[in-house]
């Protein structure tokens, strides 16, 4: 193990291109991310890295060690997944298992479908970090091994598990702001209704599309007072009359259920925003990992 932290770090910092990344992503600190890479530059002969106070970059020596590194690596984690596979499918959870949930399914709900199927895995010794945000986690660069994201799978290294495939936001609005300022009818009423309105990283969600029962696809630029970028902060502002929210059917599907919010525009489908458990790697999907997405998935169907 001592042989490969050493890999680990030099792969992870020619990805990031930088030291204090790579110690993040690997929950190390940054001077001894940086001296672990000197002393492995002194035994290999030769230097990796050009160092300067703009960037970091590979030298010619670093880029043809890279892959032979990744291949190392690569190996180790193949061996892992076959000890795991012959071990069997009961291995419990188990490990350091960190997490990025967004934030309003994930303090509703997540976090707790996560704990309940740890405790039924005997899952004790269980270490369990959860970054609880709408910022996109980079699951190669942060300090993350996993996500929970929605919103289509990008085309990348990722594996995308499906929880929620089926998923779409929904127009809604809490019983006494319709009262106030009535129902839209149409998307296009959208534009006499104050819209509580999300950013997700740095673009705003403002342009909401609704599909009628023919397969027309509209756009709306809606416009309002009120601007957040958690979606938690959204619902609370729906839940409270002051604005129409476009918030995925998970996260107010208890509210709905209630009454607390209704939903409108019920002749217009919502955008699709489907959920999904993701990973950099298929070696990292262990079989509890697999038994926890699945949990997961049932949840989200109940919900």
């Amino acid at each position: 193990m001592d042989r490969l932290a050493p890999l680990q770090l030099f792969v992870a910092a020619a990805d990031a291109g930088s030291f204090s990344a790579a110690a993040r992503r690997l929950d190390v600190g940054a001077v001894q991310a940086s001296a672990t890479i000197a002393r492995l530059e002194r035994e290999l002969g030769v230097r990796l890295f050009e160092r300067s106070t703009r960037r970091l970059r590979l030298t010619d020596a670093g880029e043809q060690w890279l892959p032979h590194a990744r291949q190392t690596l690569a190996a180790w984690d193949d061996g892992q997944a076959a000890l795991r596979s012959a071990a069997g499918d009961a291995q419990p959870l188990q490990g350091r298992l960190r997490i990025s949930l967004p934030s309003d399914l994930g303090r509703q709900h997540l976090w707790r479908w996560i704990e309940e199927f740890a405790a039924g895995e005997a899952g004790a010794g269980l270490q369990l970090e959860l970054r609880i945000s709408d910022r996109i986690a980079d699951l190669v660069h942060d300090p993350v091994d996993f996500g929970v994201r929605y919103g289509e799978p990008p085309d990348s290294g990722l594996v995308a598990l499906p929880l929620a495939p089926d998923n779409r936001r929904v127009l809604c609005a809490s019983p006494a702001y319709v009262a106030r300022h009535g129902q839209p009818q149409t998307p296009a009423d959208l534009a006499r209704h104050d819209c509580l309105r999300f950013v997700l990283g740095d673009s705003l969600h403002g342009r909401w599309r609704f599909t009628s029962a023919e397969g027309e696809t509209v756009a709306i630029e809606t416009a309002g007072h009120r601007i957040a970028d958690d979606g938690g902060l959204v619902r609370e502002w729906a839940l409270a009359g002051l604005g129409l929210a476009y918030k995925s059917r998970l996260d107010v599907a208890g509210d709905l259920a209630a009454g607390r919010l209704v939903p409108l525009l019920p002749g217009w489908l919502g955008e699709p925003a489907p959920l999904h458990w993701m990973a950099v790697g298929r070696h990292r999907m262990t079989p509890a990992l697999r038994r926890l997405a699945a949990e997961l998935r049932r949840r989200c169907g109940q919900l």
